[in-house]
């Protein structure tokens, strides 16, 4: 396989992008523990400005909406008016803010004060800043936790930490539901049009196998795929998911990105639920 072709007009846009946040990403890659505590906030703000179209900053409105208006279908059977929900690399806020009138309280937590700084909350959603490792939220208070795009950006070496942050910022028999995209079928940042591989802000993709396993390593008791049908949302077995994840990454990567990529088998992939 190979990278993924830029329109004539984007090519500008986005090899400028593409080497902004490689040089940020390399410099997270190659950071220590204590380092990284500062980094994540320091380097996506950078990362912002030096990139003002950002798609995250200048997402496209009618996407963005239908985006969250998706999730938010998806996760309203998880919860009920009394539930607590966290979202984990909230960026915009806009699902935080469309959760809040179903919920008691939300936590919206991110790493940047640059994506948030125009953010305006309901009065019972709370915005939290955090170090990329840390979830300063009260411990056990949290009934249902979401991420979308976010447990790639974590460097390899603090996802399990999260994991565990996560876990304790749980209540007993509270869910984290993970929508992350497949190794199989990526790279998913900046760096498709430039690699096999992801370079950009995406530090480590994962499969359905290596996420169970660092749940796992984090405490989490049970670990399903959810899907979402009609008569709400379904438990799949990640056992049979990460088995055949094996199978596939055996063959050429030709073979294996189109496979991962394509139905009936992307379905499957991407997302991931855990029970404390």
């Amino acid at each position: 396989m190979t990278p993924r072709t830029i329109a004539a007009t984007d090519r500008h846009r986005v090899q400028h992008h593409y080497q902004v946040e490689r040089a940020l990403a390399d410099r997270l890659r190659t950071s220590t523990r204590a380092e990284r505590l500062h980094l994540y906030r320091e380097l996506y703000d950078e990362l912002f400005q030096q990139v003002p179209g950002h798609p995250l900053m200048q997402p496209d409105r009618a996407l963005r909406e239908r985006v969250v208006a998706a999730q938010l279908a998806f996760l309203r059977p998880m919860i009920s008016p009394g539930s607590v929900f966290m979202e984990l690399g909230a960026g915009d806020c806009r699902l935080s803010a469309a959760m809040a009138p179903h919920v008691r309280t939300v936590y919206a937590v991110d790493v940047s004060a640059e994506i948030t700084k125009q953010t305006t909350l309901p009065a019972n959603c709370h915005l939290v800043i955090s170090d990329g490792c840390t979830v300063p939220v009260p411990e056990g208070s949290v009934s249902l936790a979401f991420s979308d795009q976010l447990m790639e950006h974590l460097h390899p070496a603090d996802a399990v930490e999260q994991l565990r942050e996560i876990h304790r910022a749980l209540a007993p028999g509270g869910v984290y539901v993970l929508f992350t995209p497949n190794r199989l079928s990526g790279p998913h940042d900046v760096s498709k049009y430039f690699d096999v591989v992801a370079t950009g802000f995406h530090l480590k993709e994962y499969t359905t196998g290596e996420l169970a396993r660092a749940l796992r390593q984090a405490g989490f008791s049970r670990v399903h795929v959810p899907l979402h049908g009609r008569g709400g949302v379904a438990r799949f077995p990640s056992g049979p998911i990460s088995a055949i994840e094996r199978a596939v990454d055996w063959t050429p990567r030709r073979v294996s990105h189109w496979v991962a990529a394509h139905q009936p088998f992307k379905k499957f992939l991407g997302r991931v639920a855990a029970v404390k």
